[in-house]
């Protein structure tokens, strides 16, 4: 494990402000952000989004504004928790815990038009298990979780779906032996991270394997081996990083061959990561950023630390500490984190209620 590196802090470049943007909150936690253009779509397990101190009726779904900070009048419904998110073109693909979409039957799974909210009519299927993450790229809908079939079909853990179709794809069908939480498109490759240990009924591609977009087969020159599992990936050109949990947490940078260039370590999960320029964001449930891998008893730094709660940035080169603050609060803190380079913003959705003090509840936008 490389050593953390987070006791010298360094400005970041044209960094987000540690003030969080004029956004609405929310009323219930917020699991899944995704950009689009100058908007940023919301999932979560919410009824109401909150807009300047008033409660306007979302159903675990809204649109927001990434520019202006204005709520979208974007509000389909859905019956259960929205836990992921994934836009490809004028579609939104959301996964979670709902039955009905607008009303209407859909197992887990939908599409939606991303300026409408419509539901597609063409995009229905029969997901057995629980879906947690979407990545959308390569002309498909790739979709993880814990999952047992799709349509009658066997799946395990993992299926994919046609982008234009909307059928499932029956050549992409990789196998893993425990959940997935994350997955990420990038660089010719489907990156997957979660629980398991076996890919393909193959050993050694423990909690986090890179898979061919097309045929599924395990990219055998990518082979890290987290020891944790991994919860959150973002990809860039030049690498890899990852945001895990165990005694605490880690976020890790893996160069595209799987070796590991450095690891910042906390005191309780790392959850999500997103990479805007030269800085990595993590979100989680932490509140230090140790200033080694060194931690005791249920997390706690040996080495020092540094007060970083719920979020944190560190540089992409070596993983140093950036000098940007926007403390959270809570317990479960911040799950998920998404960036628009356009527009040089960060969005992080969770359960806490205020950034640096200031209340901004569930979900927040830096800009």
């Amino acid at each position: 494990m490389g050593v953390a590196v987070a006791a010298l802090v360094t400005p970041a470049q044209a960094a987000p402000s540690e003030t969080p943007d004029m956004v609405p909150g929310f009323n219930g936690t917020v699991l899944a952000v995704a950009y689009s253009g100058s908007t940023v779509y919301v999932g979560g397990d919410f009824t109401a989004a909150l807009v300047k101190g008033k409660a306007v009726k979302r159903s675990g779904l809204a649109a927001i504004n990434a520019v202006t900070g204005d709520l979208l009048p974007w509000a389909p419904t859905a019956d259960g928790r929205v836990k992921a998110l994934a836009v490809s073109g004028s579609s939104v693909y959301i996964g979670g815990d709902f039955g009905t979409v607008g009303g209407q039957r859909r197992d887990s799974l939908a599409r939606l038009d991303a300026r409408t909210g419509a539901l597609s009519g063409t995009f229905d299927h029969a997901i057995d298990g629980r879906p947690y993450a979407l990545a959308a790229g390569n002309g498909r809908l790739y979709l993880g979780g814990v999952i047992t079939g799709v349509d009658g079909r066997a799946r395990a853990g993992l299926a994919a779906f046609d982008l234009s179709s909307g059928a499932l794809d029956d050549r992409w069908k990789p196998t893993v032996d425990n959940q997935v939480e994350s997955l990420a498109v990038g660089g010719g490759r489907i990156y997957v991270g979660g629980k398991f240990h076996k890919v393909n009924s193959v050993a050694g591609y423990d909690r986090l394997v890179a898979l061919d977009p097309s045929t599924a087969k395990i990219v055998t020159g990518f082979r890290p081996g987290p020891s944790v599992i991994t919860y959150g990936i973002a990809v860039t050109p030049g690498g890899v990083y990852t945001a895990s949990g165990g005694r605490g947490g880690m976020a890790t940078s893996y160069s595209l061959s799987g070796a590991t260039r450095w690891t910042a370590a906390f005191d309780g999960d790392a959850q999500a990561v997103a990479v805007l320029g030269e800085t990595v964001y993590v979100g989680g449930h932490f509140d230090q950023a140790c200033r080694t891998t060194r931690r005791g008893a249920q997390g706690v730094c040996l080495d020092g630390s540094d007060d970083r709660v719920k979020l944190v940035g560190l540089a992409v080169g070596d993983g140093h500490l950036r000098d940007w603050t926007a403390n959270g609060n809570g317990i479960e803190g911040v799950l998920a984190m998404a960036v628009n380079p356009g527009l040089a913003a960060v969005a992080a959705g969770g359960a806490f209620t205020t950034i640096d003090g200031r209340t901004q509840k569930r979900f927040a936008q830096f800009s």
